[in-house]
Protein backbone atom coordinates (compact mmCIF):
# COMPACT_ATOMS: atom_id res chain seq x y z
CA UNK A 1 0.00 0.00 0.00
CA UNK A 2 0.87 3.37 -0.22
CA UNK A 3 0.46 6.52 1.90
CA UNK A 4 0.86 9.40 0.00
CA UNK A 5 0.25 11.14 -3.82
CA UNK A 6 1.82 13.77 -5.32
CA UNK A 7 -2.08 15.78 -5.30
CA UNK A 8 -2.98 15.13 -1.91
CA UNK A 9 -1.94 16.85 1.59
CA UNK A 10 -3.36 14.39 3.64
CA UNK A 11 -2.18 11.34 4.03
CA UNK A 12 -4.50 7.73 2.96
CA UNK A 13 -5.03 4.75 5.60
CA UNK A 14 -5.24 1.55 4.94
CA UNK A 15 -8.71 0.71 3.55
CA UNK A 16 -11.01 -1.36 5.31
CA UNK A 17 -10.14 -4.46 2.83
CA UNK A 18 -6.70 -4.29 3.54
CA UNK A 19 -7.47 -4.47 7.31
CA UNK A 20 -9.53 -7.69 6.75
CA UNK A 21 -7.15 -9.11 4.22
CA UNK A 22 -3.86 -8.17 7.13
CA UNK A 23 -6.34 -9.77 9.94
CA UNK A 24 -7.12 -13.22 8.02
CA UNK A 25 -2.80 -12.97 7.39
CA UNK A 26 -2.34 -12.85 11.01
CA UNK A 27 -4.67 -15.43 12.32
CA UNK A 28 -2.94 -17.89 9.36
CA UNK A 29 0.22 -16.97 11.18
CA UNK A 30 1.54 -15.20 8.57
CA UNK A 31 2.42 -11.22 7.81
CA UNK A 32 1.87 -9.05 5.32
CA UNK A 33 5.70 -8.33 3.00
CA UNK A 34 4.93 -4.38 4.16
CA UNK A 35 2.65 -2.46 6.14
CA UNK A 36 1.99 1.02 6.58
CA UNK A 37 -0.15 2.88 9.24
CA UNK A 38 -1.21 6.49 8.48
CA UNK A 39 1.00 9.07 9.99
CA UNK A 40 0.12 11.25 12.32
CA UNK A 41 -2.77 14.02 11.51
CA UNK A 42 -0.85 16.69 9.98
CA UNK A 43 2.07 15.39 9.03
CA UNK A 44 3.44 17.17 5.42
CA UNK A 45 3.38 15.25 2.40
CA UNK A 46 7.07 14.45 1.84
CA UNK A 47 6.24 14.34 -2.42
CA UNK A 48 5.18 17.91 -2.47
CA UNK A 49 8.74 18.84 -0.79
CA UNK A 50 10.27 17.69 -4.07
CA UNK A 51 7.89 19.87 -6.53
CA UNK A 52 8.28 23.50 -7.12
CA UNK A 53 6.22 25.81 -9.33
CA UNK A 54 8.65 26.93 -12.29
CA UNK A 55 7.66 30.01 -14.69
CA UNK A 56 6.10 28.87 -18.02
CA UNK A 57 7.27 28.35 -20.44
CA UNK A 58 9.92 26.45 -19.01
CA UNK A 59 13.18 28.25 -19.78
CA UNK A 60 15.92 25.80 -17.89
CA UNK A 61 16.89 22.46 -19.21
CA UNK A 62 15.31 19.66 -18.04
CA UNK A 63 17.37 16.62 -17.57
CA UNK A 64 16.27 15.28 -20.46
CA UNK A 65 16.67 18.44 -22.65
CA UNK A 66 20.44 18.22 -21.12
CA UNK A 67 21.30 14.77 -22.57
CA UNK A 68 19.76 15.77 -26.05
CA UNK A 69 22.45 18.45 -26.25
CA UNK A 70 25.13 16.21 -25.05
CA UNK A 71 24.55 14.33 -27.45
CA UNK A 72 23.85 16.62 -30.43
CA UNK A 73 27.56 17.84 -29.20
CA UNK A 74 28.95 14.69 -29.51
CA UNK A 75 28.06 14.55 -32.96
CA UNK A 76 29.21 17.26 -33.66
CA UNK A 77 32.47 16.19 -32.33
CA UNK A 78 32.66 13.30 -34.97
CA UNK A 79 35.89 13.67 -36.66
CA UNK A 80 34.17 13.31 -40.67
CA UNK A 81 37.92 12.12 -41.86
CA UNK A 82 37.56 8.99 -39.03
CA UNK A 83 35.12 7.59 -42.23
CA UNK A 84 38.48 7.37 -44.20
CA UNK A 85 39.84 4.36 -42.52
CA UNK A 86 36.50 2.21 -42.68
CA UNK A 87 36.48 -0.77 -44.51
CA UNK A 88 33.99 -1.93 -47.35
CA UNK A 89 32.00 -3.55 -45.16
CA UNK A 90 32.00 -0.96 -42.59
CA UNK A 91 31.35 1.55 -45.18
CA UNK A 92 28.22 -0.01 -46.48
CA UNK A 93 26.87 -0.40 -43.21
CA UNK A 94 27.27 3.66 -42.32
CA UNK A 95 25.85 4.41 -45.72
CA UNK A 96 22.57 2.16 -44.58
CA UNK A 97 22.07 3.58 -41.50
CA UNK A 98 22.74 7.41 -43.46
CA UNK A 99 19.52 6.12 -45.45
CA UNK A 100 17.82 4.61 -42.67
CA UNK A 101 17.91 8.26 -40.55
CA UNK A 102 17.32 10.13 -43.82
CA UNK A 103 13.58 7.58 -44.11
CA UNK A 104 12.94 8.68 -40.58
CA UNK A 105 13.97 12.16 -40.77
CA UNK A 106 11.73 12.36 -43.92
CA UNK A 107 8.70 10.37 -41.95
CA UNK A 108 8.84 12.20 -39.20
CA UNK A 109 8.86 15.73 -41.36
CA UNK A 110 5.67 14.46 -43.02
CA UNK A 111 3.83 13.12 -40.38
CA UNK A 112 4.33 17.16 -39.02
CA UNK A 113 2.57 18.28 -42.52
CA UNK A 114 -1.39 18.17 -42.62
CA UNK A 115 -1.28 17.31 -46.17
CA UNK A 116 0.94 15.32 -48.08
CA UNK A 117 1.51 15.68 -52.35
CA UNK A 118 0.13 12.78 -53.81
CA UNK A 119 2.31 11.95 -57.70
CA UNK A 120 -0.05 11.54 -60.81
CA UNK A 121 -0.24 8.06 -62.58
CA UNK A 122 1.69 8.47 -66.08
CA UNK A 123 -1.52 8.29 -67.80
CA UNK A 124 -4.97 9.14 -66.92
CA UNK A 125 -8.60 8.92 -68.25
CA UNK A 126 -10.91 11.40 -69.43
CA UNK A 127 -12.91 10.89 -66.73
CA UNK A 128 -10.17 10.75 -64.15
CA UNK A 129 -9.39 13.89 -65.59
CA UNK A 130 -12.66 15.81 -64.60
CA UNK A 131 -13.01 14.04 -60.91
CA UNK A 132 -9.56 15.26 -60.24
CA UNK A 133 -10.55 19.09 -61.14
CA UNK A 134 -14.27 18.70 -59.54
CA UNK A 135 -12.95 17.23 -56.32
CA UNK A 136 -8.89 17.51 -56.41
CA UNK A 137 -8.59 16.01 -52.32
CA UNK A 138 -11.35 12.93 -52.96
CA UNK A 139 -9.05 12.07 -55.96
CA UNK A 140 -6.22 12.47 -54.07
CA UNK A 141 -7.64 10.14 -51.39
CA UNK A 142 -8.57 7.28 -54.04
CA UNK A 143 -5.27 7.69 -55.66
CA UNK A 144 -3.70 6.61 -52.29
CA UNK A 145 -6.38 3.78 -51.17
CA UNK A 146 -8.09 2.80 -54.16
CA UNK A 147 -10.98 1.07 -52.86
CA UNK A 148 -13.59 -1.65 -54.91
CA UNK A 149 -16.36 0.14 -56.40
CA UNK A 150 -20.24 -1.04 -55.57
CA UNK A 151 -21.58 -2.37 -58.95
CA UNK A 152 -23.76 0.24 -60.36
CA UNK A 153 -27.16 -0.67 -62.07
CA UNK A 154 -26.72 2.84 -63.64
CA UNK A 155 -22.86 1.88 -65.01
CA UNK A 156 -24.11 -1.16 -66.50
CA UNK A 157 -27.11 -0.17 -68.21
CA UNK A 158 -24.86 2.92 -69.22
CA UNK A 159 -22.68 0.74 -71.19
CA UNK A 160 -25.52 -1.17 -73.15
CA UNK A 161 -26.62 1.96 -74.55
CA UNK A 162 -22.91 2.84 -75.43
CA UNK A 163 -22.71 -0.40 -77.27
CA UNK A 164 -26.30 -0.33 -78.88
CA UNK A 165 -25.11 2.58 -80.39
CA UNK A 166 -22.36 1.09 -82.01
CA UNK A 167 -24.39 -1.71 -82.90
CA UNK A 168 -26.68 0.90 -84.52
CA UNK A 169 -24.49 2.18 -86.95
CA UNK A 170 -23.09 -1.43 -87.78
CA UNK A 171 -19.77 -0.97 -85.38
CA UNK A 172 -18.32 -3.65 -84.53
CA UNK A 173 -17.16 -3.85 -80.10
CA UNK A 174 -13.42 -4.18 -80.72
CA UNK A 175 -13.19 -3.68 -77.33
CA UNK A 176 -14.69 -4.81 -73.61
CA UNK A 177 -17.40 -3.66 -72.62
CA UNK A 178 -16.04 -2.28 -69.58
CA UNK A 179 -13.50 0.07 -71.19
CA UNK A 180 -16.77 1.74 -72.85
CA UNK A 181 -17.06 5.68 -71.34
CA UNK A 182 -20.63 4.76 -71.19
CA UNK A 183 -20.03 2.91 -67.77
CA UNK A 184 -20.16 5.95 -65.73
CA UNK A 185 -23.34 7.18 -67.17
CA UNK A 186 -26.10 7.96 -64.69
CA UNK A 187 -30.13 7.58 -65.06
CA UNK A 188 -30.49 4.23 -66.17
CA UNK A 189 -31.54 1.84 -63.54
CA UNK A 190 -34.02 -0.38 -65.26
CA UNK A 191 -34.23 -2.52 -68.39
CA UNK A 192 -37.62 -0.54 -69.00
CA UNK A 193 -35.77 3.04 -68.90
CA UNK A 194 -33.05 1.52 -71.01
CA UNK A 195 -35.50 0.89 -73.30
CA UNK A 196 -37.03 4.46 -73.17
CA UNK A 197 -33.82 5.85 -73.70
CA UNK A 198 -33.25 4.23 -76.68
CA UNK A 199 -36.51 4.91 -77.92
CA UNK A 200 -36.15 8.42 -77.01
CA UNK A 201 -32.34 8.68 -79.18
CA UNK A 202 -34.23 6.97 -82.39
CA UNK A 203 -36.62 9.90 -82.22
CA UNK A 204 -33.87 12.65 -82.14
CA UNK A 205 -31.81 14.57 -84.68
CA UNK A 206 -29.35 11.67 -84.46
CA UNK A 207 -30.62 8.65 -85.26
CA UNK A 208 -30.21 8.73 -88.98
CA UNK A 209 -27.25 10.62 -89.00
CA UNK A 210 -24.87 8.98 -89.79
CA UNK A 211 -21.27 9.44 -87.86
CA UNK A 212 -18.02 9.66 -89.15
CA UNK A 213 -16.81 7.88 -85.97
CA UNK A 214 -17.98 6.22 -83.13
CA UNK A 215 -15.99 4.94 -80.07
CA UNK A 216 -12.92 6.71 -81.19
CA UNK A 217 -10.08 5.73 -79.13
CA UNK A 218 -7.62 8.54 -78.35
CA UNK A 219 -4.08 9.51 -76.35
CA UNK A 220 -2.82 13.17 -76.13
CA UNK A 221 0.17 14.26 -74.17
CA UNK A 222 -0.65 17.55 -72.07
CA UNK A 223 2.11 19.02 -70.57
CA UNK A 224 4.21 15.35 -70.19
CA UNK A 225 0.44 13.81 -69.11
CA UNK A 226 -0.47 11.23 -70.83
CA UNK A 227 -4.32 11.59 -71.42
CA UNK A 228 -6.38 8.61 -72.74
CA UNK A 229 -10.72 8.41 -73.55
CA UNK A 230 -12.88 7.67 -76.13
CA UNK A 231 -15.05 9.73 -78.16
CA UNK A 232 -18.72 9.10 -78.56
CA UNK A 233 -19.28 9.85 -82.22
CA UNK A 234 -17.95 12.28 -84.57
CA UNK A 235 -19.80 14.11 -87.24
CA UNK A 236 -19.02 16.17 -90.30
CA UNK A 237 -20.43 19.48 -89.53
CA UNK A 238 -23.54 20.46 -91.33
CA UNK A 239 -22.66 24.57 -90.78
CA UNK A 240 -19.33 24.60 -92.14
CA UNK A 241 -17.71 22.49 -94.89
CA UNK A 242 -14.87 20.77 -94.04
CA UNK A 243 -15.90 21.15 -89.95
CA UNK A 244 -16.36 18.19 -87.99
CA UNK A 245 -18.66 18.28 -84.78
CA UNK A 246 -18.06 16.10 -81.38
CA UNK A 247 -20.45 14.28 -79.60
CA UNK A 248 -21.13 12.94 -76.32
CA UNK A 249 -24.49 10.56 -75.37
CA UNK A 250 -25.23 12.06 -72.17
CA UNK A 251 -28.20 9.74 -70.71
CA UNK A 252 -29.00 10.66 -67.25
CA UNK A 253 -31.59 14.00 -66.59
CA UNK A 254 -29.11 16.57 -65.49
CA UNK A 255 -27.77 19.09 -67.85
CA UNK A 256 -24.56 19.81 -65.52
CA UNK A 257 -21.71 17.80 -67.48
CA UNK A 258 -18.00 19.29 -67.26
CA UNK A 259 -17.11 20.84 -70.60
CA UNK A 260 -13.60 19.21 -69.95
CA UNK A 261 -14.07 16.45 -71.39
CA UNK A 262 -15.83 18.30 -74.76
CA UNK A 263 -12.79 20.31 -74.80
CA UNK A 264 -10.07 17.16 -74.73
CA UNK A 265 -12.14 15.22 -77.13
CA UNK A 266 -12.40 18.02 -79.67
CA UNK A 267 -8.45 18.71 -79.09
CA UNK A 268 -8.01 14.86 -79.04
CA UNK A 269 -10.09 14.97 -82.84
CA UNK A 270 -8.27 17.82 -84.13
CA UNK A 271 -5.11 16.24 -84.27
CA UNK A 272 -6.11 13.05 -85.21
CA UNK A 273 -7.19 14.17 -87.85
CA UNK A 274 -4.66 17.26 -88.20
CA UNK A 275 -6.73 20.06 -88.57
CA UNK A 276 -7.00 23.55 -86.96
CA UNK A 277 -8.86 23.03 -83.58
CA UNK A 278 -11.31 25.60 -84.25
CA UNK A 279 -12.84 23.75 -87.04
CA UNK A 280 -14.20 21.36 -84.32
CA UNK A 281 -17.12 21.78 -82.90
CA UNK A 282 -18.00 19.85 -79.81
CA UNK A 283 -21.42 19.25 -77.23
CA UNK A 284 -23.40 16.88 -74.99
CA UNK A 285 -26.59 15.17 -76.60
CA UNK A 286 -28.70 15.12 -73.76
CA UNK A 287 -30.87 11.98 -75.11
CA UNK A 288 -33.94 11.64 -72.95
CA UNK A 289 -34.52 15.51 -73.90
CA UNK A 290 -33.01 15.27 -77.88
CA UNK A 291 -31.21 18.63 -76.78
CA UNK A 292 -27.55 19.37 -78.00
CA UNK A 293 -25.62 21.91 -75.79
CA UNK A 294 -22.52 22.99 -77.01
CA UNK A 295 -20.67 25.00 -74.28
CA UNK A 296 -18.51 27.98 -75.13
CA UNK A 297 -15.00 29.20 -75.11
CA UNK A 298 -14.10 25.57 -74.65
CA UNK A 299 -10.36 25.54 -73.48
CA UNK A 300 -7.54 25.25 -75.98
CA UNK A 301 -3.82 22.92 -75.92
CA UNK A 302 -2.32 25.77 -74.42
CA UNK A 303 -4.70 26.26 -71.33
CA UNK A 304 -5.19 22.60 -70.48
CA UNK A 305 -1.59 22.36 -70.12
CA UNK A 306 -1.43 25.32 -68.39
CA UNK A 307 -3.72 23.70 -65.79
CA UNK A 308 -2.17 20.54 -66.19
CA UNK A 309 1.58 21.78 -65.83
CA UNK A 310 0.02 24.02 -62.80
CA UNK A 311 -0.54 20.74 -60.64
CA UNK A 312 2.29 18.84 -61.70
CA UNK A 313 4.65 21.56 -60.39
CA UNK A 314 2.67 21.17 -57.19
CA UNK A 315 3.43 17.67 -57.06
CA UNK A 316 0.09 16.12 -57.61
CA UNK A 317 -3.06 17.02 -55.81
CA UNK A 318 -2.69 16.84 -52.06
CA UNK A 319 -4.34 15.03 -49.47
CA UNK A 320 -5.57 15.37 -45.62
CA UNK A 321 -3.30 13.38 -43.40
CA UNK A 322 -5.96 11.84 -41.16
CA UNK A 323 -4.52 11.27 -37.31
CA UNK A 324 -5.90 8.49 -35.25
CA UNK A 325 -7.96 9.98 -31.76
CA UNK A 326 -6.31 9.45 -28.66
Amino acid sequence: SYLWSPTRKKALAPSPYQRTLREEQLRWGEQPDRWLEAPAQGSPNPLLSLSRDVAWPVVEQTAEARRRVEAAELVRRVDPSASDDLDLVQTAMVAEWDAEIERLLRAAREERTPTSDVVLPASLSVTALTRLRADPDQFARDLVRPMPRRPSPAARFGTRFHAWVETRFGQQDLFDPDDLPGQGDAGIDTSEELAEVIAAFESGPFADRVPHAVEQPFAVVLAGQVVRGRIDAVYADERHAGGHLVVDWKTGTRHDSDPLQLALYRLAWAELVGCAVESVRAGFYYVRSGTLVEPTELPDRLSLEAWLGGISAEKGPRRERSRPSV
